[in-house]
């Protein structure tokens, strides 16, 4: 048995190395590709899209009573442990004026980009109850994450959906004036062109010990819509933080994912330039990825208990 894997939150349940046997009986078919590696341990090949996916579904079953999940095999086909991650460190924000994780439907969540997989709003709601928002502007990948919801009518009640109609706005066309959510997330596109996405794909494909499959597949799926925008992660979060202020009544804490830690710099002087009043940098690891959460927030310390 292989050590957990201790850079992951110690409130992430996959902590642990994968119970196979576990994941196998909830999806038979991933039997097939799993193996034993030099180091005695079983494994998949983390290469193969289909590999990937079967193992995120028995791992959304197992663990967070997901029945029949699945995704296009054109669509992102995300880590299920780095993903639970944000969701329980966003649960650690908001226990900042508290010593207890707030839980169930007084938490909000907004969940931008939400894709084919629908994962993130599905983690939040089975990990603490939280009700969930989730947009796209990718017709396809809407009715797919509204497909999960209608095989798990349970979720149906506490996660909904909302299509973005125009790429050019974030919370325009989603928010009304009567809206409030505790907080927004978001895990915006990496790259800035199709090119830069097949090139990332070769070296992340080279890190996974040089797979035969073709170098241009992209081994966890993606549409242009979440992989790639122009301008990259960089003009993607300036234009969500430009927005945001617009929308500073409504959100209690704004959060997105950065990948690039040289983005930083940027994107805290545009928060400075929108006058947000608090501003946070929570770092994440997964194995010897590292990528941050930036949280911001226009509402003072003293007033954030009444969104509870």
């Amino acid at each position: 048995m292989t050590a957990e894997k201790s850079t992951l939150h110690p409130r992430n349940l996959h902590r642990n190395p994968y119970d196979f046997e576990q994941l196998i009986s909830c999806v038979p078919e991933l039997k097939h590709y799993v193996f034993v590696n030099s180091y005695g341990t079983q494994t998949i090949n983390f290469s193969i899209p289909k590999a990937v996916k079967l193992l995120n579904k028995a791992l959304l079953q197992h663990f967070y009573g997901v029945k029949n999940w699945d995704i296009p095999d054109e669509n992102l086909c995300p880590p299920i442990p780095g993903r639970a991650d944000y969701i329980h460190y966003l649960a650690d924000l908001l226990t900042e004026n508290s010593n207890e994780i707030p839980r169930g439907l007084c938490v909000k969540g907004l969940d931008i980009g939400t894709g084919a997989n629908l994962v993130y709003s599905l983690i939040a709601h089975q990990s603490y109850g939280w009700e969930m928002l989730g947009t796209d502007i990718n017709q396809k990948s809407f009715e797919n994450a509204q497909k999960i919801l209608d095989n798990n009518l349970d979720f149906s009640s506490h996660i909904q959906l909302k299509f973005q109609p125009d790429s050019n706005y974030i919370f325009k066309n989603i928010l009304s004036s009567e809206d409030k959510f505790t907080f927004s997330m978001c895990n915006p596109p990496f790259h800035d062109s199709e090119e830069s996405a097949i090139k990332g794909n070769l070296r992340k494909n080279k890190n996974l010990k040089k797979s035969k499959i073709p170098k241009t597949n992209l081994n966890f799926g993606g549409q242009q819509s979440e992989l790639w925008c122009e301008g990259g992660e960089l003009a993607f979060i300036s234009k969500m933080i430009e927005e945001s202020a617009v929308f500073s009544s409504q959100i209690l804490w704004f959060t997105c994912l950065v990948s690039k830690k040289k983005n930083l710099f940027k994107l805290n002087s545009l928060l400075n330039k929108v006058k947000a009043v608090e501003v946070k940098t929570i770092d994440m690891a997964q194995g010897q990825k590292i990528s941050r959460i930036l949280a911001w927030t226009f509402v003072k310390k003293e007033n954030r208990q009444n969104w509870f």
